[in-house]
């Protein structure tokens, strides 16, 4: 090949690689700053590797019983359910390099998830181990909002979303809205959208609502949870304990 032509096709080939380089979105320096001062508002110089909590819920207003949550890192939670009608379970995990996610109910066989509904954060339960905590990950976007009123409560709003050239969809499955409370910036609420298993597309808002936050081993935990879809109370958790860093195997966040 002339040196010519063989210069040529090398250029062709850089450009694109420039072109995405250039085009990579990059994080506000103001939401970063409140993601930093919510996580340091919650876990103070505590370093969380894993969490347990239980408490009483409530399933669809009228289903009670009780309720055991954990999370370990930002990939891996598990919620169990022990109520009127039955028993349920959900897991989240990245144990296959990607993440991913199962659910069973009153025992029988686990049914995994959409991969498209497992890029938003694992534990939306307990935001100390969110994507707040992702500030130095290259792949997650940090954007600031702006104060607004939510749920009557005046909050600092960020969003927090991954970006990839390769999956183009990414940003909008993993797009995750928090909602800091401006006096505290410990987070008031957590939205994002999941879908059903057989349309990303149709996007279905959830909300997860903190509030009665209490110091347990130096930690902020809120001790009443509420998980919200299409603005209707779905499920409703009053916690009675937290406890942290007990060496959860991954094994835990696995269902069999």
């Amino acid at each position: 090949m002339p040196r010519t032509s063989a210069f040529l096709v090398l250029v062709l080939v850089a450009i694109p690689g420039l072109v995405l380089a250039q085009s990579q979105p990059t994080s506000d320096p103001t939401a970063l700053t409140l993601a930093a001062q919510s996580i340091a508002a919650m876990a103070g110089s505590v370093s969380i590797s894993d969490v347990t909590l239980t408490g009483n819920v409530t399933w669809n207003e009228t289903d009670t019983g009780t309720a055991a949550l954990y999370a370990k890192g930002t990939s891996e939670s598990r919620v169990d359910l022990s109520l009127s009608g039955g028993t349920q379970s959900d897991v989240r995990n990245a144990t296959s390099g990607s993440p991913a996610g199962s659910w069973t109910r009153n025992g029988g066989s686990p049914t995994a998830y959409a991969q498209h509904n497992c890029w938003t954060d694992a534990a939306w339960f307990f935001p100390a181990v969110s994507s707040l905590t992702q500030s130095s990950n290259p792949t997650f976007v940090f954007k600031y909002i702006g104060q607004e009123q939510h749920n009557g409560v005046t909050t600092q709003h960020i969003q927090v979303y991954q970006a990839s050239a390769q999956n183009p969809d990414l940003q909008r499955l993993s797009t995750t809205d928090f909602y800091l409370e401006a006096g505290t910036l410990l987070p008031s609420a957590v939205a994002f959208n999941a879908h059903s298993d057989t349309d990303m597309n149709t996007d279905i808002p959830i909300e997860a609502d903190f509030t009665s936050y209490q110091a347990v081993s130096g930690i902020q935990v809120p001790f009443h949870v509420q998980q919200l879809m299409n603005g209707t109370v779905i499920l409703d958790i009053t916690l009675t304990s937290a406890v942290f860093n007990t060496g959860l195997s991954d094994n835990v966040f696995t269902l069999q």
